[in-house]
């Protein structure tokens, strides 16, 4: 099987954190949000990933190549044309089965049941209560998937597409791209992988939708914050094994071990990035990412980026990599 990963995009939701790295790299419950995503893939028999890069995209392969032994491959989408255009850009790799991940996504799913799949392949879904912010797929009466649908007007399913598919016929898909491209079918600019799904279905390939319980999205600030959270609770936190200096730490949280921690009270829902050093502060449900300096401050609800400097007052901030915010008087 191979797995294709798109993250091209420059993630202007996350800005100013995403000027200076890829989305995918940001720190969440002490890891990067690509980090979490591969590790849902240990134990898969994977004949290679796909990484689809664009801006900063030497900084993933870094990061892979660092922590990750998976055998990988790195394609450059130099023009940002959407979705199918980033898969069509792997045409060239891909012989069998196709496995296609969007890091915005973390989610939770045995994937080894894509063993015992009868069908063509599987849509994941979540049921949501507002569908008309994400792409939603309709079913017939046997559950198999009629219609993809990207962000309805009216509400024709509360099944949303979470953005992980599984398809026994790579070739067969990137056939359905050059079929869309070829036609020139967009929305706003852009190759969506829906519309490239429907030109299957209408082809009379069968795909099931399989749903999911955890959905957590990375996209935005508040959204990174939640999944923090939502990691923290489940697994991801070390409040045990954390060391500090006369600091009170209230779980769940996740401290490297290179941080230092002084005179504080921590949590809960913090992540605090290697190297990084608190004193005399406050901190709840933020992350403070590796090298910041949080100082005589209390933060909450916060995303303080790599080597910031934060000092004095209590306020809510979104800080982007090696920064300086100081409330303390001029001397």
């Amino acid at each position: 099987m191979k797995v294709i990963i798109p993250l091209a995009g420059f993630g202007k939701r996350l800005r100013p954190h995403t000027y200076s790295r890829p989305k995918p790299l940001l720190n969440v419950a002490g890891k990067a949000v690509l980090g979490h995503v591969l590790d849902k893939l240990q134990g898969l028999e994977i004949e290679e990933i796909i990484f689809i890069v664009g801006y900063l995209g030497e900084q993933i392969q870094e990061y892979v190549t660092a922590n990750y032994d998976f055998p990988a491959r790195y394609v450059e989408q130099k023009e940002l044309l959407g979705q199918a255009h980033a898969i069509w850009l792997a045409r060239e790799y891909v012989q069998g089965d196709v496995l296609i991940l969007f890091v915005d996504t973390i989610f939770e799913a045995d994937l080894r049941a894509l063993r015992e799949l009868s069908s063509d392949g599987v849509i994941y879904c979540k049921q949501v209560d507002d569908p008309r912010r994400f792409g939603v797929v309709t079913l017939d009466a046997d559950g198999f998937i009629t219609r993809f649908v990207e962000k309805p007007a009216e509400p024709i399913s509360n099944l949303a597409v979470i953005g992980l598919y599984y398809l026994k016929d790579g070739p067969g898909l990137l056939s359905a791209i050059d079929e869309l491209i070829a036609r020139g079918i967009q929305t706003q600019g852009e190759y969506f992988l829906a519309d490239a799904l429907q030109i299957l279905v209408d082809r009379g390939q069968r795909f099931n939708a399989w749903t999911v319980e955890v959905w957590e999205d990375c996209g935005t600030p508040a959204a990174v914050l939640h999944t923090n959270r939502y990691l923290l609770e489940h697994g991801q936190g070390n409040a045990a094994q954390v060391q500090t200096v006369n600091s009170v730490i209230i779980p769940p949280v996740h401290i490297a071990p290179t941080a230092k921690v002084e005179n504080s009270v921590i949590g809960p829902y913090v992540t605090i990035g290697e190297g990084a050093e608190v004193r005399c502060s406050i901190v709840r449900d933020s992350i403070i990412d590796a090298g910041a300096t949080i100082e005589d401050a209390m933060l909450d609800q916060s995303l303080v980026g790599k080597d910031a400097v934060v000092r004095d007052r209590f306020r809510r901030f979104n800080v982007g990599d090696s920064s300086a915010v100081d409330f303390s008087p001029l001397a």
